[in-house]
């Protein structure tokens, strides 16, 4: 499969792209070069395949949302570069 010019510029305007005439034979090579592609995936016997629907077969595994503080305060402000008894000092941003 292949396309033209004509298609070319009608998707780009869809698209809302301006394409100058040297971007259009370039833009026009790749374009064809993916549907050249997508033809030889429907070359493709998938009869025996069955689709994917997920990519795995667990469902909804989730862990349980449980508060816990994994870092005591001290241990968090032991590496700061500046801190004033229990609060991390940072410039002044706002006036």
């Amino acid at each position: 499969m292949s396309t033209d010019l004509t298609t070319l510029r009608q998707l780009a305007h869809l698209s809302r792209l301006e394409l100058d005439e040297s971007k259009e034979q370039e833009m026009l090579g790749a374009l064809n070069e993916i549907l050249d592609w997508v033809d030889q995936l429907r070359q493709l016997d998938t009869s025996n395949v069955e689709p994917l629907v997920h990519l795995s077969h667990e469902i909804n595994v989730l862990r349980p949302d449980e508060a816990h503080n994994t870092v005591s305060h001290q241990d968090g402000l032991r590496n700061a570069p500046r801190k004033d008894s229990d609060y991390f000092r940072v410039p002044k941003v706002l006036d």
